[in-house]
């Protein structure tokens, strides 16, 4: 009877082991792969933001030279506030996987440097954490952001967390930028925190808006999280067949047959499962 049950308890065990793994996962392509991802692809996007600038190319609307809407993921901007040593390339789109490679642009907001309101969103703790420092930002405290219609400086004029009053709206021909991300400790957001600056350089010309919030996905509003779990029940599906089919060798053929053959292949899964789990976090995490 006792022997009968041994291969049951293995399995189970083994089960249990690759949840662990997973979530183990999770944590590590959060905090430490998730920085190294970032910092390559902030290097890669900042040539391709400069030669873009460089050939007068860079976007300036949310259309693209084809009067198609920008892709998600497209380098609009680079942002730069040395108080607090914040050098970033900004992307357009909000969702959680654009936020991974670094700053994102709410697509329903002006570009930095145009009349209205220009919301930029950016993690505070995962993926290098590039918006951590952004709530100790002071009064005066300046912010430059560079597009494809030139140089932009604003001046902070406050930082809003929940409960504080709301600004008043900005005048007619003015620029504001809002930078936002979580607020609490991190990886444990609470809430979020909103950093208003107004533009003290001339306002660029305002190409008219293609869409609205209306159109916006609920994954760019703030704490937004994906909504597409087919990945992940494809890479657990997976994980859970490779998990089964170590557990097969190491009964077979024995543990050291199991480690040769489970190790590479239960971390490449591992690692995709940990990745879909991240994309349907709070996008500002």
């Amino acid at each position: 009877m006792t022997t009968g049950r041994a291969p049951l308890r293995v399995l189970f065990g083994q089960i249990l082991t690759l949840v662990a793994a997973v979530l183990l996962g999770t944590a590590v392509a959060l905090v430490l792969i998730g920085a190294v991802r970032h910092e390559r692809t902030q290097t890669v996007a900042e040539g391709q933001l400069r030669l873009s600038l460089a050939e007068g190319t860079a976007p300036v609307s949310q259309l693209d030279p084809d009067g198609a809407v920008l892709e998600p993921g497209t380098p609009v901007a680079l942002l730069a506030i040395p108080s607090i040593d914040l050098r970033e390339v900004v992307f357009e789109g909000t969702a959680g996987q654009v936020l991974a490679e670094g700053p994102g642009h709410r697509r329903d907001t002006v570009l930095p440097g145009q009349a209205g309101v220009s919301v930029v969103m950016g993690r505070r703790a995962g993926y290098g954490g590039p918006f951590g420092r952004v709530p100790d930002l002071r009064v005066a405290d300046e912010i430059t952001v560079t597009t494809g219609q030139g140089v932009h400086r604003y001046a902070v004029t406050g930082v809003r967390h929940a409960g504080d009053p709301q600004p008043e709206a900005p005048e007619p021909g003015t620029g504001t930028l809002i930078l936002t991300t979580a607020d609490g400790l991190p990886f444990f957001p609470d809430d979020v925190v909103r950093v208003d600056a107004k533009l003290t350089t001339p306002v660029m010309p305002t190409p008219a808006r293609a869409f609205g919030v209306s159109q916006l996905p609920a994954s760019e509003l703030a704490m937004g999280v994906g909504e597409n779990v087919v990945p992940l029940i494809f890479w657990m599906q997976l994980l859970i067949a490779l998990g089964c089919g170590v557990v097969y060798v190491r009964l077979r053929l024995g543990a050291w047959h199991a480690w040769i053959v489970g190790v590479p292949t239960l971390a490449m899964a591992g690692l995709g499962a940990a990745d879909a789990a991240l994309g349907l976090l709070p996008n500002l995490l």
